[in-house]
């Protein structure tokens, strides 16, 4: 979960350079001290506070201070469960050097329900490339002055600018003084600065704000032309050495040809266009190439038919198959691989972020962009369960058709839902979207078990709720509407892998929320139906980190009554691993609860201690940017462990069991003495890549292939499971954790 926390404080702080002088010739060269005051008496050059957000107090503190007469002070007001304070400074210049290093004191008072820090980000062209804001180092309650330093790597390569500051999460009283940034050790007054050579790819910004496209008629022919147009124009992107040089904006390139494609009459007038386009990137080196390859081949490199299409001219034919022949090989300006994992990173596709509503020519930029992405990068391609070039003639009418912002949202939604990967939501927040799907939310939780969508929890401790609604009532309607037709309508708009996680996420994304003060619920109660008016609250209200945890009470390990040893992964920790060890010691089993995501990489330190042997327990599959589409999969890997627990360990799973958590059991389950139960998890594994689309959408994919060593899939399916336990609606009434129980049964030798 820490990436969403990431995620959502990216999308809170979007800091545009415009309007910062910065002055490096001072001795304060950021105003950390914050000696330097305006006419407010706020800081000068620093931005105070988040847009929209009034639940925080900023002020300078004269009476408070470390160095010299001054402090930031920042204070929580009234309720701020899941909102932040921050004060930010930007830096939009470019330095020479390797490493960065942001010091400065804190105070606290009473900070509760988050944490307070400083916060250092270095963005690149278009999004962060490096973030830390001290989440990790936990820093709640009361504390007098004291010396908090963040280190990062600094690519100066990459970097465009620097943005740091304050940060408050959750309630109570933070003072921010004597701020310093270093850049390998000195000072950043008298850090050397870099200036970067842009490539053409950067400089062309003709079409950064509209395409020059207003309106587009469709018909069938045309719908064909525009496919052809984007399987041409992604595998120019991705093939071309030109265009991977970064010698051409490849946006910009679209909307060139489209007023061509726009006109063409027929096979042979629109054949003409995109050969005389294609002509206009020039004619690649000859070269005899040799692929580079290692592993089996997973995937094959597919390109939509253009390269034998009728409606082509022969020589248009000849052309591409050239390009194909003498592809780039090396770097590319639009993807690259990440070191040491082999994900993609699309890092400069340009976001165009100030649009909410795209124009036409935008849309489909959308839709190219993330077409080809799937096309040539996706891992797991030939498990989305559709025919990846019918998605591309489905969705040209949908997304051209878009008459509102809410339309174009629904409908890319509905474009990455459809290569059914947990990891594919939209994770940046989208007005429009977040209004249709509701901006108040009923007060309590229900999860699906058994199939019905049951009463498990409450976000409120409301007496008059609890009496009303129970743990483990049935929820048969919403509003009028049958359960079951809710779930067949929103399934296509839930970016899931399975349909158990698709069932997770449903009840927090659409079903319990409404822009209506009240909703009417049929409820099932002792198998008796009975009809309750409910009110809604305000969702800024809820805090929903409960829903991705099955027992976020839980402590992070403890020994139970039983002599059984109980982990907590969503609490784990590494640096506790041996206090951990010194508690489960002599105890007669181990369970690991994975119903969660883990607060700390797991797999080669708990995975030692419980481990005996060496085994393997993964294998990977991984692109190639000489090779667009190609996917191979490398030999298995594995790790050694000293058999230092001896005895039975059950590791407990189900749908909250996504990515990471996802691979931690992997590594587990590769020992002999470890059973997993549950039920089918998310199904989501391999690092993320991020992808942005215009119109503010931020969304992710599984990177990289994940594989048990025999070749079993994880993708969609989840891990392999020894026993299958689900609770059920009666358990849930009596509170109890059936899978604990069962986990219990299994050491003592009951089941």
């Amino acid at each position: 979960m820490k990436y969403l926390i990431y995620y959502f404080f990216i999308s809170c702080i979007l800091t545009k350079c415009q309007g910062f002088d910065f002055d490096n010739t001072r001795n304060s060269e950021i105003n950390g001290s914050f000696e330097n005051v305006d006419l407010s008496h706020l800081p000068i050059r620093w931005k105070i506070g988040s847009i929209g957000n009034k639940n925080y107090f900023y002020s300078i503190d004269s009476t408070e201070a470390k160095d010299g007469h001054n402090s930031l002070f920042i204070k929580s007001i009234g309720e701020v469960t899941g909102s932040f304070g921050v004060v930010t400074y930007v830096i939009p210049q470019t330095y020479k050097g390797h490493q960065i290093q942001l010091k400065g004191y804190i105070k606290t008072k009473n900070v509760t329900n988050g944490f307070a820090g400083l916060w250092l980000r270095i963005d690149g062209k278009n999004n962060p490339v490096a973030f830390d804001n001290m989440q990790d180092q936990h820093l709640t309650g009361t504390n007098d002055w004291k010396e908090y330093v963040i280190n990062l790597p600094y690519d100066d390569t990459k970097a465009r600018s620097i943005v740091l500051g304050g940060i408050l999460v959750g309630s109570g009283q933070m003072w921010l003084d004597d701020l310093r940034l270093f850049i390998d050790s000195i000072p950043i007054g008298k850090v050397e600065k870099k200036i970067l050579k842009l490539p053409n790819a950067e400089i062309d910004t003709v079409f950064n704000h509209h395409s020059g496209i207003d309106t587009i008629s469709l018909n069938s022919q045309l719908v064909s032309n525009l496919a052809l147009t984007c399987k041409v124009w992604g595998f120019l992107k991705y093939h071309h050495p030109a265009v991977a040089q970064g010698n051409f904006n490849m946006d910009a390139e679209l909307f060139k040809i489209l007023p061509e494609v726009l006109k063409s009459k027929n096979n042979q007038e629109f054949s003409f266009a995109i050969e005389n386009w294609l002509d206009h990137f020039g004619v690649p080196q000859q070269r005899n190439y040799t692929l580079s390859k290692k592993g089996e081949t997973d995937q094959h490199p597919s390109y939509g038919g253009i390269l034998d299409c009728k409606a082509f001219s022969v020589n248009l034919r000849k052309k591409l198959n050239y390009i194909l022949e003498n592809r780039n090989s090396g770097s590319n300006y639009y993807v690259a691989m990440e070191t040491n994992v082999g994900n993609p990173n699309f890092e400069n596709e340009l976001p165009y972020s100030e649009m909410l509503y795209p124009d036409p020519g935008f849309r489909l930029l959308s839709l190219f962009r993330y077409w080809n992405i799937i096309q040539y990068f996706y891992p797991y391609k030939k498990t989305i369960g559709v025919d990846w070039d019918n998605q591309l003639q489905q969705f040209i009418p949908l997304i051209l058709k878009s008459h509102s912002a809410t339309d174009y949202d629904v409908n890319i939604l509905a474009l990455i839902s459809s290569i059914h990967d947990t990891h594919a939501k939209i994770w940046s927040s989208l007005p429009a979207l977040e209004k249709l799907r509701g901006t108040r939310a009923l007060p309590f939780q229900a999860k699906f078990i058994e199939g019905q969508l049951t009463i498990t929890g409450y976000y409120f401790d409301t007496l008059k709720i609890k009496n009303t609604l129970r743990i483990g009532d049935v929820i048969n309607s919403i509003d009028g509407q049958k359960v079951n037709d809710l779930i067949k309508k929103y399934l296509p708009y839930t970016a899931a892998s399975n349909y158990p996680t698709q069932l997770r996420d449903l009840p927090s994304t659409y079903l319990l929320r409404t822009n209506k003060t009240s909703l009417s619920l049929e409820v099932s109660k002792n198998k008796k139906l009975t009809t309750f008016a409910v009110n809604t609250i305000d969702r800024s209200k809820f805090n929903f980190a409960n829903d991705y945890s099955y027992n976020p009470n839980a402590s992070e390990y403890k020994k139970t009554e039983k002599n059984i040893g109980y982990l907590f992964a969503g609490k784990y920790k590494n640096d506790d691993l041996p206090k951990i060890k010194s508690a489960f010691s002599g105890t007669i089993g181990l369970i690991v609860d994975m119903r969660c995501y883990p607060s700390d990489f797991m797999p080669f330190t708990f995975g030692s201690y419980i481990k005996s042997g060496y085994s393997a327990f993964v294998k990977f599959s991984t692109g190639n940017i000489d090779h667009p589409g190609l996917f191979t999969i490398g030999e298995p890997f594995g790790m050694s462990g000293a058999a230092e627990y001896p005895g039975k360990v059950v590791v407990l799973v189900n749908e909250l069991t996504q990515s990471q958590a996802e691979y931690s059991v992997m590594a587990f389950q590769s020992s002999p003495n470890v059973i997993v139960i549950g039920s089918t998890t998310a199904g989501a594994d391999g690092n993320v890549s991020k992808i942005t689309l215009p119109g503010r959408v931020e969304t992710m994919i599984s990177g990289i292939g994940i594989f048990y060593p025999d070749g079993t899939p994880t993708q969609r399916v989840g891990v392999k499971i020894n026993q299958i336990v689900r609770p059920t609606i009666e358990g849930v009434k009596q509170g109890r954790d059936e899978l604990l129980e069962m986990a219990e049964d299994i050491i003592r030798g009951k089941k």
